[in-house]
């Protein structure tokens, strides 16, 4: 039985009336940029940490305001920590910082792998409502250990693991949102610029964060958490997760283009568009596409000429039923795309945590200055995400357009650690150059991929498949998200250029992951030309 529209909707005279075409695009206009707003909150409340790390550890002889002066601290003898926030004024800070972001992140992991199998049995709207107020909250608590003086690590500790898993819910439901109003055209130019909220919600979190990080840090988290806990209400009053619960037109998500599985005919491929009558729909009647052979398996990167197997797509929404993380991860491509996002978001993450303090330490500028200059880095990142994306649409080959930038990046992050800190027009420049080639594989694994992989053929057109591929891809990337900020606070005492060697490693990792899908698709390419 589908459910009413939310009670905003129904107030909202724009959007509800007669079912057309008109009307469609309107509510997918809405759900796009309501998603994007949903999604920037969630960044913008993850990244007041990185901010406030640079007041939490730091050395008090030097000036807050400008790290070139050099305060008069007679009053504290030899001690440098004097100012630091207990318990971070130990030699053990990176540590206590590391695991701050370990906590966080590995409970983000696991509860990515729930999320998405939650999300397929309840309702989004209830589902995201819940879990970005309760994001709010933590996000909340954490700021208030500055205006309640708590000095326990603990407190810490268990707010990020709280924080992590409610915040998990995030992802698997906007991306499934997303891709239940979106049909397979043109999805990757689409989600490019959609992915963007990553970036913006980082830049919006550094920028607020950094107004109060000087004066009084609680308020660098409390604020982010008002925001997301507000826009989580809205949700409940105005998120529509399925164009079925408004009577709107369903997105084609079958594939655009069938291909005849005879080799004489392997030159002449005709594109075919499958036209679905929303009769069909409306009294929930299958189609069945011809069925070539049963027996082979569609791989990742081939096109039906060389695998000629169809599906039978069910339209009966009523009918389908969740799938196993066993069944999801069997997807031709779900695997190497998993791991190759368990390092591409090592290197992301590491980066979104540690980028202040490492900018801060290295080109000796003020808390609030190295914030300012890290969301360089993410408005990099936007760039590449939609560049990536309108590669990929281009060239129909995602795994080509992910090592390629991956190839190029790693070149490109021995340049940053080198000469980023040289001036100002150095970490400028180079901090952008850096976020597009590292947020470009990462966006589009994240979006696109993981849409089209939610919606394989051997899926028969069951869309409840999504949320779990999603989120066993983002669940996979968010073990190495956890794992690299750990690595950083342990090796960072050793020298920075350790921790990006560490860096450059992982990237190449990524790029080696998905050779094999890489040959697949130069091989279909060029038997298609």
């Amino acid at each position: 039985m589908t459910s009413l529209p939310p009670i905003g909707i129904r107030l909202l005279p724009s959007l509800d009336g007669t079912p057309n075409s008109s009307r469609t695009f309107r509510y997918k206009i809405f759900i796009l940029i309501f998603t994007f707003l949903c999604y920037t909150s969630y960044h913008l409340s993850r990244k007041p940490i990185s901010v406030v790390k640079s007041v939490l550890n730091r050395n008090c002889s030097l000036s807050i305001s400008d790290p070139s002066v050099v305060v008069n601290t007679s009053s504290h003898g030899n001690n440098t920590k004097w100012c630091d926030w207990k318990p971070f004024d130990q030699d053990n800070a990176g540590s206590l910082l590391g695991s701050l972001d370990l906590a966080y992140l590995f409970s983000y992991a696991v509860g990515m792998f729930i999320s998405g199998q939650v999300a397929e049995r309840v309702h989004l709207r209830y589902f995201l409502s819940a879990g970005m107020i309760s994001s709010g909250i933590m996000t909340i608590l954490f700021g208030m250990g500055y205006f309640w003086n708590i000095h326990n690590i603990a407190f810490f500790i268990g707010i990020q693991v709280i924080g992590g898993l409610v915040q998990s819910s995030g992802w698997p439901s906007v991306v499934t949102c997303v891709g239940n109003w979106y049909g397979k055209g043109k999805r990757g130019l689409i989600m490019g610029i959609w992915n963007s909220h990553t970036s913006v919600g980082n830049i919006l979190g550094s920028l607020i964060a950094g107004i109060f990080v000087n004066t009084a840090w609680g308020w660098s988290f409390i604020v982010p958490g008002i925001i997301i806990g507000t826009l989580g209400i809205l949700v409940f009053f105005f998120m529509v997760p399925s164009p079925e619960e408004v009577k709107c037109e369903l997105p084609d998500q079958l594939p655009a283009t069938k291909y005849t599985d005879r080799a004489t005919e392997s030159s002449d491929l005709k594109k075919t568009t499958c036209h679905i009558p929303m009769e069909t729909v409306n009294n929930n009647k299958a189609i069945a596409m011809e069925t070539v052979n049963n027996n082979k398996t569609i791989e990742y990167g081939a096109t039906n000429s060389q695998s000629s197997q169809t599906s039978l797509i069910s339209l009966d929404k009523s009918k389908e039923k969740p799938i196993s993380l066993w069944r999801a991860l069997l997807i031709p491509g779900v695997i190497e795309f998993s791991l190759c996002l368990f390092f591409a978001k090592l290197v992301s993450y590491t980066f979104l945590f540690w980028l202040p303090k490492y900018i801060h330490e290295k080109a000796n500028y003020d808390p609030e200055k190295a914030a300012d200059i890290s969301t360089l880095f993410d408005v990099g990142g936007i760039f590449g995400g939609i560049s990536a994306g309108l590669l990929s649409d281009f060239t129909g080959m995602r795994a080509t357009t992910c090592v390629l930038m991956l190839a190029l990046s790693a070149p490109v992050l021995y340049i940053y650690n080198l000469y980023g800190s040289l001036s100002l027009a150095h970490s400028i420049g180079l901090s952008m150059v850096c976020g597009f080639f590292v947020n470009g594989p990462y966006a589009l694994i994240t979006t696109a991929v993981s849409a089209d992989l939610g919606t394989h053929e051997v899926l028969k057109g069951n869309s409840k498949a999504l949320s779990t591929v999603t989120a066993i891809i983002d669940g996979t990337g968010s073990i190495g998200a956890a794992v690299g900020p750990l690595l950083a606070g342990v090796i960072e005492s050793s020298g920075w250029n350790n921790v990006f060697y560490m860096l450059i490693g992982s990237d190449i990792m990524a790029l080696l992951l998905l050779l094999r899908l890489l040959y697949k698709e130069i091989s279909s390419s060029l038997r298609r030309s």
